[in-house]
């Protein structure tokens, strides 16, 4: 039985302008599972990082509400960005998050030691992120964002700002980290390789005003890693589907 972690009834959002009212969002329905990979693609500009925002309560929806299981959910967001500060060294960029909420325990230091140690990061833990890839950069976004332990992590556009290889590489790093730490997420991605490769589930949004157009429960033959993903017999098929379904106009 699924345990259903997050819902979202019947969102709108509207935006008043100069030119008049603009609904970015009309009458949304997600549910997210404990433990589920979901991912939201759409066109761009078509309100899913608004919906991303709505989620982490840094914006609120006009109409309809968002229920959570836990009564104060702890989120955790990793924008496209990594937000690394220059001048601080990788361990000091990971205690960021919990010096704000005045969480910075030597049980939550060490939390953060053990995670640069497993995902082999531990060795530049003194080093400024200058020294770092870009994908090293991401990974210790990650690690920072999860020092929080939060019950859903929310991502958008994570790896936008790499090259295809390294994206790929970093995608890979990033799946597995979220999958060993047990953790619930939510991606935005306008890539489609990398949705089918990463989500269990899919749900495609319409252009604005943004809606569910369609849900796609993803069942590879072996699910394993994203690169491994893409080799499935059914990648392809299901990468097709979602592509009709965008309706994109070049």
């Amino acid at each position: 039985m699924k345990n259903n972690i997050l819902k979202i009834n019947h969102i709108s959002k509207k935006y008043h302008t100069i030119d008049g009212e603009i609904t970015a969002i009309k009458d949304m329905n997600i549910e997210v599972n404990k433990g589920e990979f979901i991912a939201l693609v759409g066109t761009s500009g078509c309100g899913k990082s608004t919906l991303l925002n709505i989620i982490a309560g840094l914006d609120s929806p006009t109409s309809g509400n968002i229920t959570f299981t836990e009564k104060n959910p702890k989120i955790g967001y990793m924008f496209q960005s990594d937000c690394l500060f220059p001048w601080l060294t990788i361990y000091e960029n990971c205690l960021i998050g919990l010096k704000i909420q005045k969480k910075n325990t030597l049980e939550n230091q060490e939390y953060i030691l053990n995670l640069l140690k497993k995902y082999n990061l531990y060795e530049f833990k003194d080093k400024y992120p200058k020294c770092l890839s870009g994908g090293m950069k991401q990974r210790v976004a990650l690690i920072r964002t999860l020092a929080l332990k939060p019950d859903i992590l929310l991502l958008d556009e994570p790896f936008n700002a790499l090259d295809y290889q390294s994206r790929l590489a970093v995608s890979n790093d990033v799946y597995n980290i979220i999958k060993k730490e047990n953790q619930t997420a939510i991606i935005v991605t306008h890539d489609l390789g990398e949705a089918v490769s990463m989500a269990e589930k899919i749900y495609v949004l319409s252009k604005r005003p943004c809606t569910v157009k369609k849900v796609y429960e993803i069942n590879l033959e072996t699910r394993k890693d994203p690169i491994s993903n893409r080799k499935d017999t059914k990648f392809i098929e299901y990468y097709d589907q979602i592509w009709k379904d965008l309706d994109i106009n070049v």
